[in-house]
């Protein structure tokens, strides 16, 4: 099992300075709106690449007293356990309003990447909730999310993927659209598109056998479809370099059509995670808030159930941020007990210790007052 079971926060967010020991049970965390909880979820999401469960800037976590414009250098460090054995890893920036941060593990500096090395997270939020309402953007992001808790790689061949679509609409945009230039983004955005396309296409097809094999429970089962082109021809068995040719040939006829459009109008950040309610043969947008988020979270859950199961990676671990109050009793306990059963460290949060109840004695909590932690007596 992995978890973690020492934090301590260094002027992050609201916290001067907090400490929280742990022994790996599951977290909850109770307080009022405001009193910190979400900060301590974000604090542990940085121990993964990229920007945490917020997506904040680096140089907005620093804690800010009343008057000060810019927030403080900031720090979060951690004792990660697996198999008995004790890793210490930290983040943070030793300049006050430093753009990027620095990760250390056992005091050395390494690259964010290393952190999915130790563990793996996965993560629901109230921005989240209107997922199902919102663009098309929003559910690829969360569907990423999902693919690089089991796939670290893939946040490497998003950010490439990325890096060269916006250089090559600059040369389509403001020029000089070189031919050999542009066939030379197009080819790495190509190989990084088909990349994410099968990564996709591997994740959607895991998540609908775990969710299928799994109906007794009291989560809504969900029909899962990827729109997108490409992800739907590696879904296909398409082999990657027919869908890296595809793709390539596909962007080159296209820089006339893009270069008006202002934006590329193929590839595998055009596609859509289109979510059924089965019993009810509905999409997920149509159904009420609560049916929503029981979908979500059976993904959540989906992705977590088969990544515990994994013997090249470690446990991921669970955060999940006001999920408690949208759920009623029934699905509460299922919660809990699923999470007792995986054998994972979870965080939640709540406003009201009445939610927890039936976590009481195999869970710690932990009351958060003015960014002030007091672990709660639960036996």
């Amino acid at each position: 099992m992995t978890a973690f079971n020492h934090l301590t926060l260094t002027d992050f967010r609201s916290y001067e300075r907090a400490e929280l020991a742990l022994d790996g049970r599951p977290v909850f965390l109770v307080g009022p709106n405001g009193a910190g909880k979400t900060n301590l979820l974000e604090a542990i999401s940085l121990f993964t690449a990229g920007r945490g469960l917020r997506g904040a800037a680096i140089a907005e976590l620093g804690r800010r007293q009343p008057g000060e414009t810019q927030g403080r250098a900031w720090a979060v460090a951690a004792v990660i356990v697996e198999a008995g054995e004790e890793t210490r890893v930290g983040t943070g920036v030793e300049t006050p309003g430093a753009a990027r941060r620095t990760v250390r593990l056992e005091g050395e500096a390494v690259p964010p990447g290393r952190l999915a090395d130790l563990q793996r997270q996965v993560w629901l939020t109230p921005a989240q909730d209107r997922l199902f309402l919102e663009g098309a953007g929003d559910r690829r992001r969360f569907l990423d999310r999902l693919v690089f808790a089991g796939e670290p790689s893939h946040a490497a061949h998003v950010s490439a993927y990325e890096k060269s679509q916006r250089e090559r609409m600059r040369l389509l945009t403001d020029g000089p659209a070189d031919p050999a230039w542009l066939s030379a983004l197009e080819a790495r955005l190509a190989e990084a598109g088909a990349l994410m396309a099968e990564a996709r296409a591997r994740t959607l097809a895991a998540l609908q056998a775990e969710i299928d094999g799994r109906g007794d429970r009291p989560f809504p089962q969900a029909k899962l479809t990827l729109t997108g082109d490409w992800e739907r021809m590696a879904g296909e068995g398409v082999e990657f370099a027919e869908i890296e040719a595809r793709l390539a040939r596909s962007l080159a006829s296209a820089r006339d059509r893009d270069a008006a459009a202002g934006r590329a109008l193929t590839g595998p950040h055009r596609g859509d995670l289109l979510v059924v309610h089965a019993e009810k043969d509905r999409p997920a947008a149509e159904c009420s808030t609560g049916e929503q988020k029981a979908l979500i979270l059976n993904l959540v859950l989906a992705q977590a159930a088969r990544l515990s199961r994994a013997e090249s990676a470690p446990n991921p671990i669970l955060l999940l941020d006001e999920v408690a109050a949208h759920l009623d009793r029934r699905r509460r306990a299922a919660l809990f007990d699923e999470i007792e059963a995986l054998e994972l460290q979870a965080f939640l949060t709540g406003t009201d210790e009445l939610l927890f109840e039936d976590l009481k004695g195999r869970a710690q909590g932990v009351h958060v007052d003015g960014s002030s932690l007091a672990i709660l007596d639960t036996e």
